[in-house]
């Protein structure tokens, strides 16, 4: 193979194999990469423009029997801090969303073994009717997965219900790697990866748009690294003409503090900023089907961030007014809605509010106050 032919194969957008995505990850240099990577977010998204939204991360409950090894967030059944988020808590997290100038809610949570589609189909009506302009980007493959199990349903049947309840778009969640040899080791008691492939299969035929995600930097090899692209690849190019599919593609780095799969597998986060970096890159060659690449600022902070925005990642991610399952082990780092905008111009780019479709918003009139006080105080 020959990296100066990789490289330009994919500057055509070919999909390249998984044999190939290995040898660019082990050979080809970060600089070259990073040229690539951006030259394909310009096809993509052309401009200056980097985007970013506003949402809340919220659980509808910690009980969860999956037994993820990553995972410090989870409770099993019946423990003391076990909880299901009430609508009254709802209530008070959605009408501070929105005044913040959010209007969507990422809501997720665990394999609650008694909470089945009545229970979701409910809790979105009831949502929807209290705040009919809320967005909900709402569970997950592995979620649909189990509440399929528990109702003996198809993932077509309970995506459908959960649709006409008042489902908008349905996270990449619980990807982590989609080879079934690291699930059985990590998230044994979550779907395997070709159900996780078929939700989203399930999802674009429903016209439900989806993003994708992959965890990496634990005990994974880089071939299941590039494997994992060749298969979200594969379902992208399988979606209908009228779907959208995956919008996005979000990887990140595990986060390894207090988890089991550290003190058990022996497993740690060992992913350096270049690294990360190169994955991005990675991400545009391998996806070239994929419109949207997200840099994780989240688990990897802002200068590694802003780096990435110049090397393929067109967007910006959240300012997660609230995110509580990656933070449980070991993401520190925040944003504020000016600190994000301000990181955004620092790497040379235009920052630009989005909704979930990738559609710019407008500033919230809070928002623009702020930066207006922020701007007086400068002046004086």
């Amino acid at each position: 193979m020959n990296i100066n032919d990789l490289l330009d194969r994919a500057l055509q957008f070919e999909f390249l194999s998984a044999e190939e995505g290995v040898f660019l990850l082990e050979n080809a240099s970060t600089a070259e990469l990073m040229y690539v990577g951006q030259k394909m977010r310009q096809h993509h998204v052309p401009g200056n423009t980097v985007t970013w939204i506003i949402d809340r991360n919220s659980n509808t409950t910690n009980v969860c029997i999956a037994n993820c090894k990553f995972c410090n967030f989870y409770r099993r059944p019946k423990h003391g801090e076990a909880y299901v988020t009430s609508i009254e808590e709802y209530k008070k997290k959605i009408t501070e969303t929105f005044e913040f100038g959010g209007e969507q809610l990422l809501l997720q949570g665990g394999h609650h073994p008694d909470l089945g589609l009545d229970y979701y189909v409910n809790l979105f009506g009831e949502l929807k009717a209290l705040f009919p302009a809320l967005k909900l980007h709402a569970l997950g493959p592995p979620e649909i997965a189990h509440i399929a199990k528990l109702e003996k349903a198809s993932h077509t049947e309970v995506l459908s219900a959960l649709k006409k309840a008042g489902l908008d778009s349905l996270p990449g969640a619980g990807a982590e790697i989609l080879s079934d040899r690291v699930r059985r080791l990590i998230s044994k008691g979550k779907c395997g990866g070709k159900e996780w492939l078929d939700v989203m299969r399930a999802a674009h035929q429903l016209d439900i748009t989806t993003s994708a995600t992959m965890m990496f930097g634990h005990i994974e090899t880089n071939m299941e690294r590039m494997q994992h692209f060749v298969d979200l690849r594969q379902v992208q190019s399988e979606k209908p003409e009228h779907a959208k599919g995956f919008l996005a593609f979000i990887p990140w780095p595990f986060m390894d503090e207090d988890t089991i799969l550290k003190r058990i597998k022996r497993a740690r986060n060992t992913v350096t900023g270049d690294e990360y970096v190169r994955m991005i890159a990675l991400s545009r060659i391998m996806l070239p089907n994929v419109v949207n690449i997200q840099a994780s600022w989240l688990t990897v902070g802002k200068q590694v961030a802003q780096i990435c925005l110049h090397s393929g990642a067109n967007d910006f991610g959240s300012i997660m007014i609230e995110e509580n399952v990656v933070s449980a082990a070991g993401a520190r780092f925040r944003f504020t809605a000016d600190g994000i905008q301000d990181a955004i111009r620092e790497a040379g780019f235009i920052p630009q509010l989005r909704n979930q479709q990738y559609e710019f918003r407008a500033l919230p009139e809070n928002i623009i106050q702020q930066q207006l006080n922020k701007e007086e105080l400068i002046v004086d």
